[in-house]
Parts: structure tokens; sequence; C-alpha cells
């Protein structure tokens, strides 16, 4: 098993044209995928390591990004056999401030864990990096109202528009036939944020997650069950493609926009001094 490490470029000087704070380098269309919450305990690594092993098998050689100072998604690949297809393992913490990793070229798609703990520096940073969004919530009342203060956080302070459906939440360790889950239902639809998939409350993710594997590894009349909501986060990521520079700029661009309207300044067009308040936005900089 091959391990690069990575980290978060900081330094002004490395701040990307988008004006994001974090570069990593790969194959052209590398898919970025960012699993995000929060909250501990709500599956965030459970979802990285299975759609790494759904990829994976479909010969897409993910790379799994692991930001979680615990390394669990690491520790996951360490017991994955050499026989299985390759995954590639990257650790966050390995590196010093400023690092711009390269993720290997016959990696189509990135798929980052993140802790539960980051600043809004890097909640700003990560949704203007990343294509496609995930968040993981488990149906209880708690998880549902943290779910919730998030996503305001994720609207309103990161500027995420809604309009780009770069954001959908997956249910996890759900029972289908229970008041909490028609709860979380009922939550996510006021919110108007696409619920692509449900994962079970199965012991075969505990069983796939012993021996390095995704639940769609095991074998058929063991996983039967658990592979349809895989299988639907799969559809749903399909869709997604990998923005390019200019539709990155762009994005940047209206956000910058509306972070400005915000604040009560005038700009010239969402394409041209928003632009450059989105680089100022990057760097910490505050509109006035």
């Amino acid at each position: 098993m091959r391990y690069w490490p990575v980290a978060v470029a900081r330094p002004p000087a490395s701040v990307g044209t988008d004006g994001t704070m974090i570069s990593i380098s790969g194959a052209n269309g590398l898919h970025k995928i960012v699993v995000m919450n929060p909250k501990g305990g709500c599956g965030k690594t459970t979802l990285a390591t299975n759609l790494a092993g759904w990829f994976a098998l479909r010969g897409a050689t993910p790379t799994l990004i692991d930001y979680d100072p615990h390394g669990f998604c690491l520790r996951w690949l360490e017991k994955r056999a050499a026989d299985r297809p390759r995954i590639y393992g990257l650790a966050a913490s390995l590196l010093g401030e400023g690092a711009s990793p390269d993720v290997p070229r016959d990696s189509s798609v990135v798929i980052i864990d993140l802790p539960a703990a980051i600043t809004d520096r890097e909640l700003h940073d990560f949704v203007y990096f990343a294509d496609s969004l995930l968040l993981p919530v488990m149906p209880s009342a708690i998880d549902v109202s943290s779910a919730a203060r998030f996503v305001a956080e994720l609207l309103l302070d990161a500027q995420l528009d809604r309009s780009e459906r770069r954001l959908a939440i997956v249910a996890n360790r759900v029972r289908e036939r229970t008041k909490s889950f028609a709860t979380l239902v009922s939550f996510l639809a006021s919110l108007r944020i696409p619920l692509i998939a449900t994962l079970r409350d199965s012991q075969s993710f505990v069983h796939a997650a012993a021996q390095g594997l995704g639940v769609c590894e095991l074998p058929a009349h063991r996983a039967r069950e658990d592979l349809s909501g895989l299988e639907a986060i799969g559809r749903w990521l399909a869709q997604r493609r990998s923005l390019s520079q200019v539709q990155r700029e762009e994005l940047i661009a209206r956000a910058a926009q509306r972070y400005a309207e915000a604040r009560g300044l005038t700009l010239g067009g969402p394409t041209t001094d928003a632009f450059h308040a989105g680089r100022g936005i990057g760097r910490g900089e505050e509109a006035s």
C-alpha cells in the first residue's frame, strides 16, 4: 500500500486563481468529493471508505484524503488486502503548512474525509474546492438539529448556492419505519436539500470495515440489501462533473457578489469586481 502526504496550502502566495486556499493537483477532470459534518459519530468515515470501495470496483482508482487527526480512513486502508482494487491514501497531517500535494495521475476521484472540528476559513475553502459535497446525517433529534445549524452555516456564512446542486444528504444508520427517520425526511424537505440515499443500520458495514473493504465488496448474499444506498449515491455523483477553472471562478464570483451585497458594497458585476472580492475573501479579508 502506498501513501502520499497531503496538506492544505495556506500562505497567501499559494492562493489559487479561484480564490480558495486549497491546492491539490492531479489528472484533468479530477472529481473532488468532500464528506463533511461538524458532529462526530455521524458516519463520515463509513461513507468515505464505502465510496472509495465503490469507485475502486469500477476502475476509478480513488484517492482517500484523511483530514481527521485520528486517521480512521488510513487505518481502514491498512487492513485492506493487497489483491483488492487499488485505493490510494493520503494523510493531511503529515506535511507542514503551504504544501500542495500531487494526487496520483491514475486517480480520477478524490474523496476527502473532514474531521468534526474545522474553522470557518476551512469550511469556506472546502465548499468552493469541492465538486460534490456529501453530508451524512443520522436520524436522531440531536443529529437533525446539528445538521440544520450546519446547513444554515453553509448557506449563509459559506454562501453555498442551493441552485448549484453540489450538496446532498445521506441518511446513515437508518431504520426506515421509525418516527426519527420520518422527522429527518420532513426536515430535509423544508431545507430543499436532496436526500439522495439511505444507508441501513446494518452489521455488514461493520464486517466490511474490519477487513478494509467497502460493503459493496462483500459476498453478494451478505450485502445485497445494503447496495441500493451506495448505488443511489453513485448515480448522483455520476451526474456531477469536475468544474473547469472558468466555472469555478464564476462560482466564486457569484458568492462574492452575494457577500458584498450583504455588506452594502456596490460592485461592477459578478465576473469583474466581484471576482476580485472573491480573491479577497479567499485571503480572509473583510469587505468594507
